[in-house]
């Protein structure tokens, strides 16, 4: 199946192409990277979205300075504190030339700074220009990847699992485990065996600490509240739309989120009380290391496990598997594929420095050099028409996406978190999730939370 197909039936029903029209500055389009902006000896910033992939942007920014003799600063925001960190450094003489949007609500908090990229080789490269961030007839912000994530499990550990004489279950192979109870009662299982399967827990730990719960509170709620939006979405089915629409939410499928929620942390590495602690890069190191067989992530997450000294998982056993919450249906569920990631340029610093910010990311999307990089250490599923087949993935995760895009007869769940009113809202989230953990509020008192956090936000 060729990508364009895929990257249609993968996100096209969730991003807004259009959707909004606003005014500000816009800035003048501008054109392919055949400018001489490699001569004009302009310093380039680009502030980046992904903590996990920081060196490889390092990496790449000094390679393309011997390269070009252009210069690139590279800044990254710590985990979850990205647009704070845009707020201010926007306003700095030494501005973010390049910087990131999470798509239509992205958009409209930093429009006034976003250049018209329509004209730009870049773009014409998109395969599925409905992908982008339009307003009118301007694009203002360029999906440089598509991403998937699920759980992702050592197969090698699976299989020990299955092989076990004293197992209760009658699970044999992955493919019996395509809903929640199943899902459950396996897991429960190989908690109860650990000590023959030589983990310390199946699940790696859900990490709480500050900044660390995305996983949580964008990633899982994803699941609940796209199949509320899909339940309430208008004739024309745009279920993102109707999210982005929504004053209030019902939270109906919260039941389905505590399910799977529970499960993470009642058979996990670590014990409830210390979740707090817990980072994204102790979980990843988890898996890594052997301690545990599954761990809610995404593909990016190759970088962090390949990385980890003492590394135990070969690149063969790395797996997905859909999230499982109890819906009904999800025996033809499949992963949560889509994109938040949209590259914008600054439309208020120079127009050279616009040109080679501009001349920068085409050279990644386009060169044999960048290709090479974003199919590889940044383990990116590029949309752009320069990436052959055998370029398009590297890394066993990616591949793992590319597979269940490609699979008949599974719905993939669309990525809606972009309509998640703020950041505090996914704050508020998280922080009701840690006291539920931490046995200080009960469910109902999340569930209320969230609530009237989206209300409350969505009012302002």
């Amino acid at each position: 199946m060729k990508i364009k197909k895929l990257l249609a039936i993968a996100v096209a029903t969730t991003l807004v192409a259009g959707a909004f029209v606003g005014c500000g500055s816009k800035g003048d389009s501008t054109g392919d990277a055949t400018s001489d902006s490699k001569s004009s000896g302009e310093e380039i910033y680009f502030l980046n979205f992904k903590p996990e992939i920081a060196d490889v942007y390092k990496k790449i920014a000094e390679e393309y300075e011997a390269e070009t003799g252009v210069k690139v600063k590279v800044e990254t925001a710590a985990s979850g504190t990205y647009e704070q960190t845009l707020k201010s450094e926007i306003a700095k003489k030494d501005a973010p030339t390049i910087f990131q949007i999470n798509g239509p609500v992205g958009y409209q908090s930093w429009k006034d700074y976003c250049l018209d990229l329509k004209d730009t080789e870049l773009y014409s490269h998109l395969l599925d220009k409905t992908l982008a961030v339009t307003d009118g007839d301007g694009v203002y912000g360029i999906p440089y990847a598509v991403e998937g994530y699920g759980i992702i499990y050592n197969d090698e550990i699976m299989q020990k699992y299955f092989a076990l004489s004293n197992k209760a279950t009658d699970v044999t192979s992955i493919d019996d485990i395509n809903n929640f109870d199943k899902l459950k009662a396996v897991v429960e299982d190989m908690e109860a065996n650990k000590d023959e399967l030589g983990i310390q827990g199946v699940f790696a730990s859900t990490s709480m600490a500050s900044g660390n719960a995305w996983r949580w509170e964008t990633h899982l709620a994803d699941l609940p509240l796209y199949y509320e939006f899909k339940d309430d979405a208008r004739e024309n089915g745009d279920v993102l739309q109707t999210g982005l629409d929504a004053k209030e939410i019902d939270f109906k499928y919260n039941e389905n989120f505590k399910n799977i929620y529970d499960l993470y942390t009642n058979n996990s590495v670590s014990e409830k009380g210390v979740l707090g602690n817990k980072s994204v890069d102790d979980a990843m190191a988890e898996f890594a290391l052997g301690d545990c067989a599954m761990v809610q992530n995404g593909n990016w997450a190759w970088s962090q496990i390949s990385d980890i000294d003492g590394n135990t998982v070969k690149e063969e056993n790395i797996k997905f598997m859909p999230i499982y919450t109890g819906i009904d249906g999800e025996e033809n569920q499949g992963l949560c594929i889509g994109t938040e990631n949209y590259l914008a340029i600054n439309s208020q610093v120079s127009e050279e420095k616009q040109q080679a910010s501009i001349d920068f990311i085409n050279w990644l999307f386009t060169s044999d050099t960048g290709k090479a990089y974003v199919s590889g250490d940044l383990g990116f599923i590029a949309p752009f028409d320069t990436f052959d087949d055998d370029e398009k993935s590297a890394d066993p995760l990616s591949k793992e996406v590319l597979n269940w895009m490609s699979k008949d007869n599974v719905n993939t769940v669309p990525w809606i978190f972009q309509a998640f009113p703020s950041q505090n809202f996914k704050d508020t989230f998280a922080g009701a999730l840690l006291e539920y953990v931490q046995g200080t509020q009960d469910w109902d008192y999340v569930v209320t939370t969230v609530k009237d956090s989206w209300k409350a936000e969505k009012a302002q």
